[in-house]
């Protein structure tokens, strides 16, 4: 059994990530145990025959609403996928059945090539995180992967305190389908 170690408050935890990257969102929950709510889409919960409409809808209502702040596990091609873009874009909005927005933090998986390199490439992370990181928008913050969950529970609370504090960039339009290119590359505008 984990025990929460922490004095602060337990949060409600959407993480975003590739499917490719599976592993580490597996390893990303079990690590932090009681230290968080997970209220991420696990396998199963929403049917693979369903429209895209339904099944952003399910992603949203379900699960991103009932979340206080996102977690974007960043592996080397997440910069390319539309549901990662439309899951950021959605923790950052706020409406009369989300009247808050979620805290935003985004972690370099050790697969990503900018992952403990002390800076990070905004062409290889989300563009829509890219937006909310560095000199225009400091909403959100990419920090490397970390096996301490103390650290991990630190940096949660971060981004919790920051969403009341600062204003999301949300003003991309969301990505129509996944990008392209070979995921080294990163994205362009």
């Amino acid at each position: 059994m984990i025990f929460n170690t922490t004095q602060s408050p337990r949060h409600n935890v959407f993480v975003s990530f590739q499917h490719a990257d599976q592993h580490y969102k597996d390893l990303f929950i079990d690590m932090m145990g009681d230290d968080i709510v997970n209220k991420s889409v696990g396998n199963g919960d929403i049917d693979d025959g369903l429209r895209v409409d339904t099944t952003r809808m399910q992603i949203r209502e379900g699960f991103i609403r009932q979340a206080s702040v996102t977690v974007v596990l960043i592996g080397p091609c997440t910069w390319q996928r539309k549901h990662v873009d439309w899951e950021i874009s959605y923790s950052l909005t706020t409406s009369q059945i989300k009247p808050t927005r979620n805290g935003l933090l985004g972690m370099l998986l050790p697969n990503h090539s900018n992952y403990q390199s002390r800076q990070f490439s905004h062409k290889l992370i989300p563009p829509r995180l890219s937006d909310n990181c560095g000199n225009s928008s400091s909403y959100a913050l990419i920090y490397d992967w970390s096996y301490d969950p103390l650290e991990v529970k630190n940096r949660i609370d971060v981004a919790f305190d920051r969403r009341s504090n600062l204003t999301p960039n949300n003003s991309r339009l969301q990505f129509g389908r996944n990008r392209s290119g070979q995921c080294s590359t990163g994205w362009s505008d």
